[in-house]
């Protein structure tokens, strides 16, 4: 197959203009065609010559990802779901609140980690996606709104620290200021825990925001909701999460999914304090959003109120989510790989 231009960095795509026998000043205008103008199709970069143009068509590919489906109400949130060159399929969820346009994009078909309230891995893992791939993927909704997105989630599917490499160069194609320069610090890393990626993260010199998934205060807990704490157990993540934090000089989010009679005790919320309190951190509380295959139910409001009333008391930074998209399968955990 062709070679995907979102996947290439702008020096990269430098060297492929001059390579075609073109000058370098071409390279800044297809740049802007790619991520400014957001052309679709090779003819539309009018001021490139058509020689140009030609030969930027037989070794490139435009359209690694396509608009399939697209569910929801404009103005509120949608899923997209994207069709890749081979026949696969992910999910995105745009957004939207008032002016700030939120993408939450998908990083691998499928996942290996197996999260029991989580919809991504139930048909296991098929593959990683690109770096042009996920570039695609914010196209896509920056397509749907007609604007380029202000924010991105690397929460749908997948593990992103499991597709390190092909995730970082997104970012870094996703922030070059003359493209679609969505700022490091309005990007999000989730993750359920991946030591090695958070490691290497910390010498990345990105200001991304990284956030870790915890779910339970300790081992038994969470090695029963999130089968990763038995590579990567929670006193270990934590350590990696505290040299991260004096690393970046960065506050971490941790995410917890409340489900009820099994992480909502009282005793559960003070061994959560007690874990957190020596690290720069936020604590967001999401109320379990229904999956298939996975019997548990969300806590119920008034004890879901008494958890966060407890890590408040205690000088913890603390929200409680209000999901977006659960009719639609798209709130936390129910993005998942599927085909028409």
């Amino acid at each position: 197959m062709k070679i995907v231009i979102h996947g290439l960095l702008f020096d990269e795509v430098a060297a492929a203009v001059r390579e075609l026998g073109a000058p370098a000043f071409r390279a800044k205008q297809l740049w802007h065609w790619l991520y400014v103008q957001r052309a679709a199709a090779w003819d539309a970069m009018k001021n490139l010559p058509a020689d140009l143009r030609q030969k930027l068509a037989e070794k490139f590919e435009l359209e690694a990802v396509r608009q399939l489906e697209i569910t929801g109400v404009e103005g509120e949130t949608r899923k997209i779901l994207a069709g890749l060159r081979d026949g696969e399929c992910v999910e995105e969820v745009l957004l939207p609140s008032g002016d700030r346009r939120t993408v939450c994009i998908s990083s691998q078909v499928g996942c290996k980690f197996a999260c029991a309230f989580c919809a991504s891995g139930q048909a296991g893992f098929r593959r990683n996606l690109s770096a042009g791939e996920i570039v695609g993927e914010v196209l896509l909704a920056a397509a749907a709104w007609n604007d380029r997105p202000g924010n991105l989630v690397f929460m749908g599917v997948g593990e992103p620290l499991d597709n390190y490499d092909e995730v970082l160069r997104a970012i870094r194609i996703l922030n070059h200021a003359e493209g679609l320069a969505i700022g490091a610090r309005r990007m999000t890393l989730s993750t359920c825990g991946v030591i090695p990626g958070i490691q290497r993260l910390a010498n990345e010199g990105l200001q991304i925001e990284l956030s870790v998934s915890l779910h339970a205060p300790d081992d038994a807990t969470r090695a029963q909701l999130m089968p990763v704490n038995r590579r990567y157990p929670l006193a270990e993540v934590l350590a990696v999460c505290r040299a991260y934090a004096e690393k970046t000089k960065r506050l971490i989010t941790f995410e917890y999914t409340l489900v009820r009679g099994v992480n909502d005790s009282a005793a559960q919320a003070g061994e959560l304090v007690r874990l957190l309190a020596p690290l720069p951190a936020r604590v967001n509380l999401i109320p379990l959003s229904p999956v298939e295959g996975y019997a548990g139910e969300p806590s119920a409001p008034e004890t879901a109120r008494q958890f966060i009333r407890a890590l408040e008391r205690a000088g913890l930074n603390a929200t409680l989510r209000d999901s977006q998209g659960s009719r639609l399968k798209a709130a936390c955990g129910q993005l998942r790989i599927r085909h028409l």
